[in-house]
């Protein structure tokens, strides 16, 4: 049989299973195994992920590799970040996990930090002050929904929540407990001071495991199910999906004047740093310190990425991104609009959305797909130019250079725009760079 490392890399549009195969030169080889949606759904007044479906889907996937002939060497998951499911003390979910798209998030930073001195707040977890950070959703739950706080045991992150079940291991992985603004930047440990701020009980935050750390090995149950009868470790990956592709752009120089987008439903775009910037200056400018591998820091800005081109196709009920790629090349439209604006977070119409703001800003309306992908796409490639100039601000030495890792490197006309903006050259890394650092860890692992 055929060895593999196993990636489960879960986006917030689209799941993979994927299988690395190690080579004798120490190449790893990549083939793709299951792929497969992920949904949000509005049920009453909230938006949730269906986790129940998403573990169906990543079953599906470790038996489909076994039944492809592959001896799975291990296994590691990796999730977008922020969101998280709640455990009682008999370990059953409490309900299913809220998506950060969540209305009721609204006004939760500012719902906290109300009498607060920012400045102060970000020098201890240096994380970017949004709505849909753990730390200010969970504040609001423990004066809106005490009861739920009051049931619950454990608190797990999304890869945390599925490497429970597929394990029985409760823990905290530390790239993805970053994103929350729960870690104390410095020590890369929960922040007690600001869970006791929060008024949550500290039985919530477990043991944090490192990236490379084997979190236990897969339960009977999950043995049978894909069919295996063998011993299967769960490592703990830098398991925030960005984090994780980050650790891909290793391969394309780490740190140093090399910045990075991992593009995707969000663009993450920043530079790999050994130690946090938590000046108000960072703070400002929207920057987040968060874990990454390897005993690094990724100092990164959270853009609005291909959310925008993602909802306006799924209203076109279109799926061929060359197509309308190549409508937006030959339009002429100049209007730009500001990607991260509220009014583009969760639209009902998300054209309408585009029309609205072009006329409150005296801009040329779109008229056309094209000119709407145009639209989105420049606007996006100007915001990146943005993100690259308050950079520059923070480091002692400017960026040279910028590569493109995840689904959005594919698109051709984004990384022309990019370039053209940045005045940057543009490498086009891998579009499955999440689940080739996902795999990288798990591989680095398996020799230490």
């Amino acid at each position: 049989m055929t060895q593999a490392y196993i990636a489960v890399d879960f986006g917030a549009g689209s799941g993979r299973v994927i299988a690395g195969l190690p080579g004798g030169d120490g190449s790893i080889n990549i083939i793709e195994i299951h792929r497969f949606e992920n949904r949000r759904v509005r049920l009453g007044q909230h938006v949730y992920w269906d986790f129940p479906a998403l573990w169906a889907e990543m079953i599906a996937g470790l038996r489909k590799a076994v039944d492809a002939g592959y001896q799975i060497k291990s296994i590691g998951v990796d999730t977008w970040g922020v969101d998280f499911g709640l455990l009682d003390a008999r370990g059953n979910l409490i309900g299913n996990p809220v998506c950060y798209r969540d209305p009721s998030i609204a006004g939760a930073a500012e719902r906290f930090l109300h009498g607060r001195d920012t400045d102060s707040h970000y020098s201890q977890a240096g994380i970017q002050i949004m709505d849909i950070n753990s730390l200010y959703r969970l504040a609001d739950m423990a004066k809106t929904s005490p009861e739920i706080i009051a049931a619950a045991d454990r608190l797990l992150f999304m890869p945390d929540l599925f490497c429970y079940y597929l394990t029985g291991v409760a823990c905290n992985e530390y790239t993805i407990s970053t994103t929350s603004g729960l870690i104390d930047a410095r020590s890369r440990m929960w922040n007690r001071e600001l869970i006791a701020e929060a008024e949550l009980p500290e039985r919530l935050f477990g043991n944090i495991v490192m990236p490379g750390d084997i979190i236990g090995y897969l339960t009977d149950d999950v043995l049978e199910s894909i069919g295996i009868n063998y011993k299967v470790p769960v490592v703990a990956v830098a398991s925030h999906d960005t984090a994780s592709a980050v650790a891909e752009v290793k391969a394309y120089g780490y740190g140093g004047s090399n910045a990075f987008i991992s593009s995707g439903t969000w663009s993450l775009l920043g530079v790999v740093t050994d130690s946090p910037i938590l000046t108000p200056e960072a703070r400002e400018a929207g920057f987040s310190n968060e874990g990454a591998a390897y005993g690094k820091i990724c100092l990164l800005q959270n853009i609005t990425g291909l959310w925008i081109m993602q909802r306006m196709m799924e209203q076109w009920g279109c799926n061929d991104y060359d197509e309308i790629t190549a409508r937006a090349e030959e339009s002429e439209l100049e209007s730009v609009i500001d990607v991260d604006d509220d009014a583009f977070v969760n639209p009902t119409d998300m054209c309408t959305a585009i029309d609205r703001y072009c006329e409150s800003h005296d801009m040329k309306v779109p008229t056309s797909r094209g000119d709407y992908a145009r639209c989105a796409l420049q606007s996006l490639a100007m915001r990146y130019k943005r993100g690259i100039d308050d950079l520059n601000r923070l480091l002692p030495h400017p960026v040279t250079s910028l590569t493109i890792v995840g689904g959005g490197s594919r698109n051709r006309l984004l990384n022309e725009l990019t370039h053209l903006t940045t005045g940057l050259p543009v490498v086009c890394g891998a579009a499955e760079a999440t689940a080739m650092g996902n795999i990288a860890v798990q591989h680095r692992a398996a020799q230490s």
